[in-house]
């Protein structure tokens, strides 16, 4: 089950490594040229070892917020999360400007934990929930965190320091720029040791209580784990919207929803997906870069669409 996309996944690290404003002949490699080497392990491993870590965490995340709300249309993206870790970040900026990474990863990360806390007790509280209703709130909400993050920016003249953490781009991502990133890799292996009861609280409260699972802590560990991955994210790559939403529906359609076997499909899905946005956005306008938050955002938009449409017929 998992053999096609592993190879898929072969094909586009290979791909990935392959592409970039610098011709690399593989012939270089195996002769140790200087030059070719120092691109490969400075540049070129680096970036996909982000972008990889990075597809994994945003769809794993996806998957663990649609099992807590319950809402096949839920993700960082649409639940106020990136923008959250971005308020967070700002405010990390005004607060302590000589702060590093960590200490902005951490302001991400409360102000991400918050705001996912908040979302769902919002969500509780709604009796209605249809499909389209609770991402419509979510968007409404990450929207006026987006409003309040601006108006901060503006306030504290750090407008420009935020239009770096608006987009998603993996052009920055060199050798000791981008480590923070392995704090994924925990968080993926703690999410498939907590895939059952992932799976037993997208039941429900009532069922999840029953079946003898403490709902809030587990609720609790799946928002932290969020929140984690998403400031890690942020502060290493900046916003990238929609993985979390369509890798786990994709995966859902024709697996399941049982985390226990789907999740690993679920995190070779959304490595693979950010490794072809991110080759398609190298080779459009060769040798320069489009952003990866507009190729994934254009990609997982219309996929968002469609998946809206076809729930909805």
């Amino acid at each position: 089950m998992r053999g096609p996309w592993c190879a898929l996944l072969l094909v586009l690290c290979v791909a990935s490594l392959s592409v970039g404003a610098r011709q690399l002949a593989w012939s270089q490699l195996f002769s140790l040229s200087g030059d070719a080497w120092l691109t490969l392990t400075a540049s070129r491993l680096p970036r996909l070892a982000a972008l990889v870590l990075t597809g994994v965490g945003l769809s794993v995340c996806g998957v663990i917020l649609q099992h807590i709300v319950r809402n096949k249309f839920v993700e960082p993206g649409t639940t106020g999360g990136l923008d959250a870790a971005k308020l967070g970040i700002l405010v990390s900026l005004a607060v302590a400007p000589a702060a590093g990474n960590l200490a902005r990863m951490l302001f991400a990360l409360v102000f991400c934990f918050a705001a996912g806390l908040l979302f769902v007790l919002v969500i509780r509280r709604i009796r209605f929930k249809g499909s389209v209703l609770v991402p419509v709130i979510g968007l409404m909400y990450g929207g006026v965190l987006s409003a309040i993050a601006e108006f901060y920016a503006y306030r504290h003249n750090i407008m420009q320091s935020m239009q770096g953490w608006l987009l998603g781009d993996f052009s920055r991502v060199v050798q000791g720029n981008y480590e923070i990133i392995y704090l994924i890799l925990p968080i993926v292996a703690l999410t498939y040791l907590y895939a059952q009861r992932f799976t037993v609280v997208g039941m429900g409260e009532g069922m999840a209580t029953s079946l003898g699972l403490n709902y809030g802590a587990t609720v609790t560990l799946g928002l932290l784990l969020v929140a984690v991955t998403v400031a890690a994210t942020v502060i290493t790559v900046g916003s990238i919207p929609f993985v979390g939403l369509v890798i786990p529906n994709l995966v859902a359609l024709r697996y399941g929803d049982n985390l226990s076997r789907t999740l690993p499909i679920v995190a070779l899905g959304g490595a693979s997906l950010l490794l072809a946005c991110d080759i398609l956005g190298r080779l459009l306008i060769y040798p320069f870069e489009v952003p990866i938050g507009l190729t994934a955002g254009s990609v997982g938009g219309v996929l968002f669409l469609a998946l809206i449409c076809w729930r909805q017929r």
